[in-house]
């Protein structure tokens, strides 16, 4: 089975220069519990903004951090697919 963040992680090296502030997006559902393990993703440092949808159902998640390089990134991602009904942007 191979590495759903391979690619990513290939994208990453090549294209960026580490450390750097990455951008972080997801789409939840309108759940206090699980906005709390999305927003426990990230470090106080981390700049993070939440937009409901139109019908309430969704809250997208947003968050701006410095990552140290590209493996910091992806363990973030791998955290964030634990939270059920996530989606990852």
């Amino acid at each position: 089975m191979s590495d759903p963040y391979e690619g990513l992680l290939k994208s990453l090296n090549e294209q960026s220069e580490w450390p750097m502030v990455y951008l972080f997006k997801f789409i939840i559902p309108n759940d206090n519990q699980k906005l709390a393990q999305a927003q426990a993703l990230f470090g106080e440092a981390a700049q993070v903004s939440l937009n409901q949808s139109r019908t309430g159902k969704y809250i997208s998640v947003s968050a701006r951090e410095l990552m140290l390089n590209p493996d910091k990134v992806i363990e973030r991602y791998r955290e964030a697919a634990k939270i059920e009904g996530i989606i990852s942007l």
